[in-house]
């Protein structure tokens, strides 16, 4: 299964979340840290759930990319 992942820079670290894993984060210093410590949150996350004899809940974030346009002439000279 496949699960999205968003990654998050901080002052110091990277933090990463699982939207369909409630609870599932994870914290590394390097973004290659973060997604190995991520996947293997995820993988421990769905083992815990199995362990407790319950079925993941369906995923339901998604992810799509907007293309705005916007219209430079109605921008006032105290918003620039």
């Amino acid at each position: 299964m496949r699960y999205m992942v968003v990654i998050e820079e901080g002052p110091t670290s990277f933090g990463a979340y699982v939207p369909d894993l409630p609870g599932c984060i994870a914290v590394g210093e390097s973004v290659e840290e973060v997604l190995q410590l991520i996947q293997e949150a995820i993988e421990f996350h769905i083992e815990g759930l199995k362990m407790k004899v319950k079925k993941s809940r369906p995923r339901i974030a998604q992810a799509r990319l907007l293309k705005c346009r916007f219209d430079d002439k109605n921008r006032t000279e105290s918003s620039m």
